[in-house]
């Protein structure tokens, strides 16, 4: 029998940015969408995330970055997870993201980015969408 499995979820502060209320806002929300939701905490570096997502075999990452590094963090974690073969694996950031640096930011990989304002049904929506869970036998 086929059995569609929970998408995984993996919520992760890099750097030195010690705000962590809205990471926890929207592991919540995503957990309380059905999701399962890994939070590693604050103060991970890119390594250390793209290490916790291939050890918990999320469908999806998303980075809570308020700091102002995010044209430097993120495309080391997109260079990180092709190394890993993780291209299936959508990554997502929230946070203080100028409309200038979208553009470079999918271009490394970033999936979506989600600016002051947007709503966790949004979120939750486009997780929904696009890092669909395989089902697995059972």
């Amino acid at each position: 029998m086929m059995v569609e499995r929970r998408i995984r979820v993996l919520v992760a502060k890099p750097g030195l940015d010690g705000h962590d209320r809205g990471a926890k806002v929207v592991a919540r929300a995503l957990r309380d969408a059905g999701m399962e939701v890994i939070y590693t905490g604050l103060r991970q570096t890119p390594e250390m995330i793209v290490s916790a997502a291939l050890q918990e075999d999320v469908d999806a990452i998303g980075i809570s970055i308020l700091s102002g590094a995010h044209n430097t963090i993120l495309p080391r974690i997109a260079e990180l997870m092709r190394e890993q073969g993780l291209e299936d694996v959508r990554l997502m950031v929230g946070g203080i993201i100028p409309d200038e640096d979208i553009p470079a930011l999918k271009q490394a990989g970033v999936s979506a980015v989600f600016q002051p304002g947007a709503s966790t049904h949004e979120i939750v929506d486009f997780i929904r969408t696009h890092a669909r869970a395989t089902p697995t036998q059972s």
